[in-house]
């Protein structure tokens, strides 16, 4: 992998990645922030050496690269799951790069669904820890040491003073910022009835498909690291209606400007 990952980093170097600060991964729905940066480069997933592909119709594939509010960024546009066939490493690569080229701090995105029925769909959760679900590690294989710390510590996997900050900047802006437990499970279906029940007794506050794999390998590399979730539906388990995967879409969109909104004015203060 550290082969591969060198590899990588030299392809997006020679293309003028240079040296980024912050590392940022957008969730379902949430493409729209790229607007706001001023785009030096860009490229293609499938044509960077090594890197997975986007195979979901709704990301949209892209490493971006560029200067937002002072800082030099990396934006990926389009994250990968393991619902889409790939392996917990292939899901991680491109944090890995990301801290290659130089990346301190990685902020993270998605769209989830509500199990905490006092959150309401359109509002944002800050994920204050999570559960993982998935059934496996991304850095569960042979060779991880030389990548970083094998048994890596998750006390604490969100950074406490960016939540903080992101608690004051929701504040100043009348911006609904619940703070929660993020579940993580595989996907790609839909939860039961009975499953919800079950992640609201183990402590689950929202659940998704993405994020716990990336904050794991951020911590086993020392990054410090943050999430923010867009809930897009109500999961109650009594009043439970076929999911619209198109209005879980617009409900992402809708509520993306509280978002940018944060991670705009956070980005100032790092």
């Amino acid at each position: 992998m550290i082969n591969y990952i060198n590899k990588t980093v030299e392809y997006l170097q020679n293309k003028g990645f240079e040296k980024p600060e912050i590392g940022i991964i957008l969730g379902t729905g949430l493409g729209q922030f790229t607007n706001e940066i001023e785009v030096i480069e860009q490229v293609s997933y499938n044509d960077i050496p090594h890197f997975p592909t986007a195979t979901v119709e709704f990301h949209k594939g892209k490493l971006i690269y560029g200067t937002l509010e002072g800082k030099t960024v990396i934006v990926m546009q389009g994250r990968f799951h393991l619902y889409e066939g790939y392996t917990l490493q292939d899901v991680t690569y491109p944090v890995r790069v990301m801290e290659k080229l130089g990346i301190k701090t990685l902020l993270v995105s998605n769209a989830a669904g509500a199990i905490n029925l006092n959150f309401k769909k359109g509002e944002l959760m800050l994920i204050d820890d999570h559960i993982n679900l998935q059934g496996n590690s991304p850095l569960a294989f042979k060779g991880v040491e030389a990548l970083g710390e094998r048994f890596t510590d998750m006390s604490a996997p969100y950074d406490m003073s960016i939540n903080t900050k992101f608690e004051t900047i929701a504040k100043a802006n009348n911006i609904t910022l619940h703070k929660g437990v993020y579940a993580s499970v595989f996907g790609p279906q839909l939860e039961t009835r009975a499953e919800y029940r079950m992640l609201k007794i183990i402590g689950a506050d929202a659940v998704g498909m993405s994020t716990v794999p990336e904050i794991i390998v951020a911590n086993h590399l020392n990054l410090k690291v943050a999430a923010v979730s867009v809930l897009t539906d109500e999961c109650d388990p009594e009043h439970l209606k076929p999911v619209d995967i198109a209005e879980i879409i617009a409900m992402a969109a809708k509520a993306e400007p509280n978002m940018i909104t944060l991670f705009k004015e956070l980005i100032k203060t790092i």
